[in-house]
């Protein structure tokens, strides 16, 4: 048994969030910063370690037109560097924008701490993927 770990990867953060063994709901689980990209893929290992995780679900922000900008190359960039792991990329368009509402409609003030919206980004990205299979 394993679980699935979503990495929404930013420019300043990296949102985390897991499975459950069951691969049917997905948990926000922490954000970690980007720099140093080191000590990033070093927390990202441990994070997987310790959870058994196998696959790795990246969120990918496409251009709306669908094609890959800056943030998409840059993204693809960074997880090439994960080693040992299944790697799935899914497209996330418009998850910071909904990550957001979703943490209005909870009263979650996230304006202070942007990571929140960071890890519930990536809880949206896994449950795309968790839907999809």
């Amino acid at each position: 048994m394993y679980k699935v770990m979503a990495l929404d990867i930013g420019t300043k953060r990296i949102g985390i969030a897991l499975s459950d063994f069951l691969l049917i709901t997905a948990k926000g689980h922490s954000y970690i910063p980007r720099q140093p990209e080191d000590k990033a893929l070093e927390t990202i290992y441990k994070i997987a370690k310790e959870n058994h995780v196998e696959k790795i679900v990246a969120g990918l922000p496409m251009n709306m037109d669908g094609t890959k900008g800056f943030q998409a190359k840059d993204c693809e960039e960074f997880v090439s560097k994960i080693e040992g792991y299944e790697i799935i990329f899914e497209d996330e368009r418009l998850t910071s924008e909904t990550a957001e509402e979703n943490l209005r409609q909870r009263k979650i003030d996230f304006k202070k701490d942007k990571g929140l919206v960071d890890i519930e980004s990536a809880c949206i990205i896994l449950e795309q993927y968790l839907s999809r299979i």
